[in-house]
């Protein structure tokens, strides 16, 4: 125990133990089995309550297929024709620590615009307890422009000739993809990659990966783009300031935040007609995300209901039941609906599916639910897990300074 205690011992063993933790606990509580299911009658009842009050509300029940919303896309810009295939050199592979495929990814990508430093000093600022299951989009942004001199550009709704176009004027793309890792105790996982170049006689990117297949790693069009799907085609690009104006113009109408989520969401609809099975949840998933950054929270708790009833359906082993430690729009839709219990339950369901509950939102947004249902106590003790879990938190150290508490 001594000798583990040493950091450099422990940064070499601990994801070795935390994997052997996970196995057992996997082996005895399959997670995949534990399924959150929406309560249909609390939420016919806030459907009903919402229509009396707001008469053309865009709700829709649940348990109906709810229509695709009205959203008219920008016209495209002319654009060049792409040369049949590009590659960016310069990047500096590195493989990845434990649970640190963002910080990774993003060392990699930083270090094609001249970065010096690795995935250490990012890991630091991203996640300061490195059990952190996940690293937000978000959170990486917030490091690129606070300690890099770098920009970037956060964008869902994305396509792969978005990404042929930024290849070929010179951005390397970082994509958040889901991934079936092999082994009984991972399976469906989200996960970072770099996209550096294209080839269209082969119908292939490649790509940099942190955790399998090292630099160059050949991946087929219809692959990235069945993975990229599970997080609604979400893409970061860093950049120097100076190449402000050429990244926006290579961007079109997705160089507007509002104009890009306006895509995904059409995209998303269109999608949930045409695809099956797991693809389909994940439409279903991405209809309901969209429709959170939109501030439509009731018609997107009614697509996260469908693409929950979707998930239920799925064989066990193909189920993407870690979906809440990667993306938390399901949090915002109930709560922000009015679904307080349900909010609970879908945050209690994910941290005991997990071998060490070490997610931060799934605390906070818990702790909004107690909160908003009178239980003051019970809100407190969940934004002080949140802290605990993720220090410097500001979401819950926020609510507990209104509380008048200490983390």
């Amino acid at each position: 125990m001594l000798v583990y205690s040493l950091p450099p011992v422990q940064d070499r063993l601990a994801w070795r133990v935390a994997e052997w933790r996970a196995q057992i606990k996997y082996a005895l509580f399959p997670p995949a089995e534990a399924i959150f299911t929406p309560d249909p009658t609390l939420a016919a009842m806030v459907q009903s309550t919402l229509a009396a009050i707001t008469p053309t509300a865009t709700a829709t029940p649940p348990s109906s297929t709810p229509a695709p919303p009205t959203i008219t896309p920008t016209p495209t810009a002319t654009l060049l024709p792409l040369p049949p295939s590009a590659y960016l050199s310069g990047v500096q592979h590195e493989y990845e620590k434990w649970n640190n495929c963002g910080p990774a990814t993003l060392a990699m990508t930083l270090s094609f615009w001249g970065w010096e430093g690795d995935q250490i000093p990012i890991a630091a600022f991203v996640k300061p307890n490195p059990r952190d299951k996940n690293v937000m989009p978000y959170e990486l942004q917030s490091f690129v422009e606070q300690a890099t001199g770098l920009r970037m550009i956060v964008r869902t709704g994305g396509d792969l000739e978005l990404i042929k176009r930024l290849i070929a004027a010179g951005f390397p793309v970082m994509v958040e993809k889901g991934y079936d890792f092999p082994g009984a105790d991972k399976g469906w996982m989200g996960h970072y990659q770099l996209v550096v170049g294209y080839d269209d006689a082969q119908e292939r990117f490649t790509a940099y990966d942190s955790y399998t297949g090292g630099p160059n790693l050949p991946v087929p069009y219809d692959q990235l783009e069945s993975n990229w799907r599970a997080f609604n085609f979400t893409y970061l690009i860093p950049y120097p300031p100076e190449q402000e104006e050429v990244l926006l113009s290579v961007l079109g109408e997705q160089a507007d935040e509002q104009a890009s989520i306006q895509s995904a969401a059409l995209r998303a609809s269109e999608e949930i007609y045409t695809l099956a099975g797991r693809d389909q949840f994940f439409a279903w998933f991405n209809r309901g995300s969209s429709l959170v950054q939109l501030q439509d929270y009731a018609g997107a708790a009614a697509a996260y209901d469908e693409a929950f009833r979707l998930q239920a359906a799925l064989e066990p082993e193909t189920r993407p039941w870690r979906m809440l430690w990667y993306q938390t729009g399901p949090y915002w839709a109930y709560q922000y609906s009015g679904r307080y219990y349900d909010v609970i339950s879908l945050a209690t369901s994910t941290l005991s599916a997990m071998s060490e509950p070490v997610l931060e939102e799934s605390y906070y947004w818990r702790g909004m639910a107690r909160n908003a249902l009178g239980d003051v106590t019970g809100a407190v003790e969940d934004w002080r897990a949140a802290v605990n879990t993720h220090p410097g938190f500001e979401p819950a150290l926020a609510q507990l300074q209104a509380a008048g508490v200490a983390p």
